[in-house]
């Protein structure tokens, strides 16, 4: 066991033991009180024989036997008589709640989808890559509250391009009509010195928060019996009391909550009215089942009742992601979403809690949904999601961005997707303008990066021999890539493009901070998952790294990854 977690172990055990010492100062005063009260009242001169006294561990409460059973008993021995009665009960009751707080600590049922983790692939056979835009969040927030709270980390909790996008990168801004501007970068790879790093940044248009749509909000609320826990429904009321603070007059906004049934709490008020809001949010209380089906369809339902022409009209979801009752699959849950989405109104999804987090149900919900998917886990996370973030969690710029990259054959032997696992497209999705994708809010910055494998390279990237189709002739240029996005503007249902060539001029020997501190935290991410390409990364590699980096002084996010990775790699030393 490593140092924290004897630590915590020792914390617990601690705990356990000034417990079960309250209990038998308890029992050890209820034994004198007893026996004196035995002694004092034996008329007959019985003396007290024996006191056989029973482990606290076996059964906790004792016995008093005397020679002279034939005493006749006063009152007093009566009343105590009936104190004993009363402490068996009571210790019986106390271990029984230890014994159960004991096995909750240890009761853990978090679901995560598993991730396959993208394979080197060779140009010849698979020229173009092909994934959709992810801005989420939730894997690095989730992740620092399993450090923080001494656990390993769950492998699958770690999404790779959502630890990367989780922070802010000093990329150019767009320019022109364009929603975001693109910053492509090649650097030797840290990790693989037989391959090379390009990194695609992207840093979506601010919006002057003077010059905002109105906003039409539902807030779709958890008030199940699971969502009780202080990390849940309180630091949740206060999330939202958080947003409802900037809301502006001509906001409105909605309160559906949902346990074994739905319940509309608040209907249309204006973002002006917020002691109605805050007060309405506050008298919250969490019981009974799960049914977040019938929520997300009555929370549409009032969206679209007070939907606002060219405004910001969004679903926020706030769950633990717990659906136990109704429509319950992802599957399902997918399916519904998806048909609401038809309406213009976005999905966003916060996730709360410790130990019983749905992960792959949030996920899904917000993937398909239009929106995007959040972990809070503090009050400080509440502010950068709702306030810091507020234009890139509510306000899109830019819908069903989707990346497709070329690359050259006569350059690239293969290459290698960092993170999107479960975000890959096929090659005709990237055309296909019915086909569903990422969205990025305003202010929104996302990485995504690659390893390249050049043609001189000593790894070897297995092809598959075609008995039937000729070579294909090969276009001559000094490229090794092309990046192609698509997307579609809020309200439009055509796509646009952008294409972007990358040769050698991008290449650099002195990476940007940016690219560094993102080459970090794929560093680290490699690690937490024990991945195949992790090369020569380790804990010391990265923690100098980020040590050497004015971004991470800079930035109190950064700064708080750096503490992170060292104090994870204290726990696993």
């Amino acid at each position: 066991m490593n140092k924290n977690n004897l630590k915590k172990a020792r914390n617990e055990g601690e705990m356990k033991m000034k417990k079960k010492k309250v209990v038998m100062v308890v029992l050890v005063a209820s034994f004198l009180f007893n026996l004196l009260t035995a002694c004092a009242n034996d008329y007959n001169n019985a003396n007290c024989e024996a006191v056989t006294y029973y482990d606290l561990e076996e059964e906790p409460f004792y016995e008093v036997t005397q020679q002279n059973e034939g005493v006749e008993q006063n009152t007093e021995e009566l009343e105590a008589m009936d104190m004993e009665s009363e402490m068996k009960d009571f210790n019986r009751d106390e271990l029984e709640a230890m014994d159960m707080e004991s096995k909750m600590e240890d009761f853990n049922t978090e679901e995560y989808n598993a991730i396959v983790e993208n394979r080197y692939m060779s140009v010849q056979n698979n020229p173009l890559s092909t994934f959709s835009a992810d801005v989420d969040t939730a894997s690095y927030s989730n992740v620092r509250r399993m450090i923080n709270d001494g656990q390993i980390v769950t492998p699958d909790a770690v999404r790779l391009e959502e630890m990367i996008n989780y922070f802010k990168y000093d990329y150019k801004r767009p320019t022109g009509e364009d929603p975001f501007s693109v910053t492509p970068e090649l650097v030797d790879c840290p990790w693989n010195s037989q391959s090379k790093l390009l990194s695609i940044g992207i840093n979506a248009k601010d919006i002057d928060y003077s010059e905002m749509p109105d906003s039409n909000l539902v807030f779709l609320i958890d008030v199940s019996g699971s969502m009780s826990d202080e990390d849940k429904l309180p630091l949740l009321i206060t999330a939202f009391s958080l947003l409802t603070e900037n809301l502006s007059h001509n906001d409105r906004v909605s309160i559906v909550t949902y346990a074994g049934a739905d319940s509309v709490v608040l209907e249309g008020a204006k973002g002006s009215e917020k002691d109605t809001i805050i007060s309405a949010l506050e008298n919250l209380t969490a019981s009974g089942s799960t049914n977040g089906a019938d929520g997300i369809n009555t929370a549409y339902k009032l969206a679209n009742e007070y939907f606002i022409e060219d405004g910001n009209n969004r679903v926020i979801l706030a769950t633990d992601g717990d659906l136990n009752v109704g429509i319950t699959s992802e599957g399902d849950l997918t399916l519904l979403v998806e048909e609401k989405r038809e309406s213009g109104v976005f999905l966003s999804v916060l996730g709360f809690g410790v130990g019983n987090i749905k992960d792959n149900k949030m996920e899904a919900l917000a993937d398909n949904g239009n929106g995007n998917y959040g972990y809070i886990d503090s009050v400080l996370e509440a502010k950068k999601i709702l306030m810091e973030e507020m234009g890139g969690t509510l306000f899109t710029v830019a819908k069903d961005v989707k990346f497709q990259v070329e690359f050259n054959p006569a350059i690239v032997k293969g290459y290698r997707l960092i993170g999107y696992e479960n975000r890959l497209l096929n090659e005709e999705d990237f055309n296909d303008d019915t086909k569903d994708a990422g969205e990025i809010g305003a202010g929104h910055r996302l990485m995504a990066m690659y390893e390249i494998v050049l043609l001189n390279s000593e790894i070897e990237i297995p092809e598959s021999d075609l008995k039937y189709q000729r070579e294909k002739d090969t276009v001559f240029s000094s490229e090794w890539l092309t990046v192609n996005i698509r997307y579609k503007e809020p309200d439009a249902e055509e796509s646009i493009l952008l294409s972007f060539p990358v040769s050698e001029e991008q290449y650099t020997e002195t990476p940007s901070e940016n690219v560094l501190f993102a080459t970090s935290v794929v560093e680290f991410g490699m690690l937490l998952r024990d991945s195949t390409y992790i090369g020569s990364a380790n804990y010391d590699s990265i923690i100098e790294t980020l040590g050497d980096l004015d971004c991470v002084e800079q930035d109190v996010y950064k700064d708080e990854f750096y503490s992170l990775v060292k104090k994870y790699a204290r726990m696993v030393d």
